[in-house]
């Protein structure tokens, strides 16, 4: 069977059409072209033709335009539309005009490097000019580093090298900066949040420096769709762009699929496993000898996929080794051949987490399942995007999980299709990125009494770090003045610097990969299993104090899942308002965490076998929070017991958790809810989403401008659901909420959109 003939065989199977809750083919796209800019090198023109380009697309005639008329310019088009010619065509021909002249490519993960690297030197070659191109990362041989410092015309790098081997070290790169016309950042999509707070802050490095060597290059930006790229693109460069989203690629027929899993228990609403139900529409395709991508929503779920689809493949009598999985965690070599085997055609199914949404070049993949709603339409579209390149046929499958986002998205697929993607928000000042970033710039080069780092509070940071001994003022400029090189303590990739490495004991000892810190008491304390590559590993001891974990392969037929207890107290309230039924505020808080207890859980029946203690200090965390606060007299207005207002709290709570993904561009791991029943801040009902990162980045402050928007889809959720008394689709089981917390939770929610229509 061909891809087409299992599609085929899927729309006529009664059992699959019957769960499907969307099924939309979306037409084939033809190109719109546009003219090659009249300022560019005929060379480049030659070499283009040369390569089978004979024009452009709109969107890349257009940038171009922009670049070379001065200007900075941001790209936003799908996966796979040659967003690539953008950046390359304006940078090469200035290196054509001035062969001085440099330009800095930042992508936001070495895999990304490497394709623009290989794709330039095709270019390179073909034009016959000696334009040195380099990728500079982690990898890059120490014997290599000085000539690329000296003769590199366009260097490759990511923002974790930028951060911590060319900025700091700037007087080795003179010849760069010096001569710097072009910064590219690729991806733009991808910082957001903290990665996003921490890259603008690195810009402002970057630009300072530029200053200092009289240069003042011109930023250009690619970006999948989201809903606000100039306005993300400008807060990450600190200036304005111009704006350029009218996509003339074209695309092959999609099918995109929305595939609800059937409903095993009505009351309880839930469904079979969207894990189990990915493997079994995997393997339709599997059977045909088609290539596809299976994207699961964490790390653990990626690597029971691995399991279960590398079974499917031994009863298909097939080699298990042609399905790998890939997510962060592992090492840079087992990722560059997972990526060559891919390309190939050796791999025929990969199983990743959002990794791979990003446009490394992995070839004609044909499909795409996704194994549960990726959590935003952005991510969906970017997912999906990963099959079908190149104007061929291709096929994405959202298989449905029992949560409530899942099952609302699933059952208002115009939701999805009509609205524009969720809004990037990063917040640069967040205090502890500013001051990590303020530090590194002190060491980078002095600070001038007056000058500004991206916000008026500048003068008032650098009294407090000479306060604090890091540097000191004479002559009207502050100097660094403490020992510590600072960049090496800051990691791009989280507010807070500490990371957990995991050290395998199996064989001879080895770092197999790392965790960060806040998730470590969950996915690396004692005697949790730790799956990495589809095979399991028992952590056999968490040295808390050094931060490492020892593990050891195991055979084993169980999985572990880790619970914590956590309070807030509120510390400042930054903005508050009444609204119906209480309050809404948002503001400082500080949560305090502890994992308490994990359940040991078996594979393919999910069944719970075993639980244990987990034993492991507590930890605190500064961060901003919303909150909604409800009046002390709530529970006589809707006549409720303790108990039972405690059981609705809870139950709202779950529904935000889900909702709030809906509007704000987030990772789930970065809100938590938590409801108290009486809070000791306002000893009232509140319910709290929190930001899980150090300081918050500014989800906070957008969720309370979206209240009213929160309170009704919450409450459409509950009402739309088929369950009588609560379950994972809306408010969470009736165990955790007790019996009415379902009714009670929508009451809750008509009370507070009392005055609202």
């Amino acid at each position: 069977m061909n891809l087409e003939q299992v599609i085929d065989t899927l729309n006529r199977s009664p059992e699959f059409r019957a769960q499907v809750g969307l099924w939309e083919k979306i037409p084939a796209r033809e190109a719109r072209f546009g003219p090659f800019p009249e300022r560019l090198d005929p060379r480049l023109l030659d070499a283009l033709r040369k390569r089978g380009i004979r024009s452009l697309y709109t969107h890349q005639s257009d940038t171009i335009e922009q670049v070379l008329s001065g200007k900075n310019a941001v790209v936003v088009t799908p996966t796979a539309s040659g967003k690539t010619l953008c950046y390359n065509l304006p940078v090469l021909d200035s290196i054509l005009e001035d062969p001085q002249s440099r330009a800095l490519y930042l992508f936001p993960t070495k895999a990304l490097s490497q394709d623009q690297v290989s794709e330039l030197h095709d270019m390179v070659e073909t034009l016959g000019v000696d334009i040195k191109t380099f990728t500079f990362d982690g990898d890059t041989p120490v014997s290599a580093r000085q000539t690329i410092r000296l003769v590199g015309h366009i260097v490759v790098t990511n923002p974790d090298m930028l951060h911590q081997g060319i900025l700091p070290h700037h007087t080795k790169w003179v010849k760069l900066f010096e001569n710097l016309k072009f910064v590219v950042i690729d991806e733009v999509h991808s910082y957001r949040g903290v990665f996003g707070s921490h890259l603008a802050n690195l810009i402002r490095r970057l630009k300072r420096i530029c200053r200092f060597y009289g240069a003042a290059p011109r930023f250009i930006g690619c970006s999948a769709t989201i809903a606000n790229p100039g306005e993300l693109f400008g807060k990450l460069i600190g200036d304005e762009a111009a704006l350029i989203d009218r996509n003339g690629a074209p695309a092959g027929e999609k099918h995109l699929i929305f595939y609800n899993p059937p409903i095993v228990n009505r009351e309880l609403g839930i469904r079979k496993s969207s894990v189990k139900e990915s493997v079994r529409i995997a393997r339709e395709f599997l059977g045909a000898d088609v290539q596809i991508i299976v994207f699961g929503r964490s790390r653990l779920r990626v690597e029971v996929l691995l399991t279960y689809l590398r079974d499917a493949m031994l009863q298909l009598k097939r080699s298990p080794e042609k399905v790998r999985g890939y997510r962060g965690g592992y090492l840079p070599n087992e990722r560059r051949e997972i990526e060559q085997g891919l390309k190939r055609g050796e791999i025929q199914c990969v199983v990743s987490t959002n990794a791979l949404e990003l446009g490394i070049d992995i070839g004609q993949l044909s499909v795409s399942i996704m194994a549960g709603y990726p959590g935003t339409v952005a991510s969906t579209w970017q997912q999906a995007g990963r099959a079908g390149r190149r104007e061929k046929a291709s096929v994405a499958v959202v298989v449905a999980s029992s949560s409530a986002l899942d099952q609302y998205v699933l059952g208002h697929p115009d939701y999805f299709l009509k609205r524009s993607p969720e809004m990037g928000i990063i917040d640069p000042d967040n205090l502890l990125i500013l001051l990590s970033h303020l530090k590194c710039a002190a060491f980078e080069l002095p600070f001038e009494q007056g000058e500004a780092f991206g916000t008026d509070a500048t003068g008032d940071l650098l009294r407090y770090l000479e306060e604090h001994g890091v540097i000191h003022s004479t002559e009207g400029r502050y100097h660094w003045s403490s020992e510590a090189y600072p960049a090496e303590e800051i990691s791009l990739r989280s507010a807070a610097p500490d990371n957990v490495v995991i050290i395998d004991l199996t064989g001879k000892e080895r770092v197999m990969g790392e965790v960060d810190l806040f998730s470590a008491p969950v996915m690396v304390h004692e005697e949790a299993i730790y799956i990495h590559e589809g095979e399991p590993f028992h952590v056999d001891r968490l040295d808390w104090e050094r931060r490492k974990a020892y593990v050891r392969k195991v055979k084993t037929d169980y999985y572990t899942d880790a619970q914590s207890k956590t309070d807030v107290r509120v510390l400042e309230e930054f903005e508050s308002g009444s609204v119906p039924a209480g309050s809404k505020g948002h503001g400082e808080v500080s949560v305090t965490t502890v994992a308490t207890l994990y359940k040991k859980i078996k594979f393919h029946t999910h069944e719970n076998v075993g639980s244990g203690q987990i034993h492991l200090p507590e930890q605190t965390m500064h961060t901003t929070a919303y909150w909604w606060e409800l009046d002390p007299e709530i529970s006589d207005r809707l006549k409720l017991s303790e108990t039972n207002l405690g059981d609705a709290l809870k139950a709202v709570s779950n529904v935000f958790e889900n909702v709030v993904p809906l509007w704000v561009m987030t990772d789930p791991r970065d809100l938590r809810t938590l409801p108290m029943l009486r809070s000791p801040f306002a000893r009232k009902p509140v319910v709290y989403i929190y930001e899980n990162t150090p300081g918050g980045v500014g989800y906070s402050k957008k969720i309370y401008g979206l209240h009213q928007d929160l309170l009704k889809a919450s409450l459409q959720l509950i009402t739309s659901c088929g369950c009588a008394g609560g379950c994972p689709s809306c408010v969470g089981p009736i165990l955790e909420v007790g019996e009415s917390g379902k009714k009670n939770a929508a009451a809750l929610l008509r009370l507070g959109l009392a005055d609202s229509g």
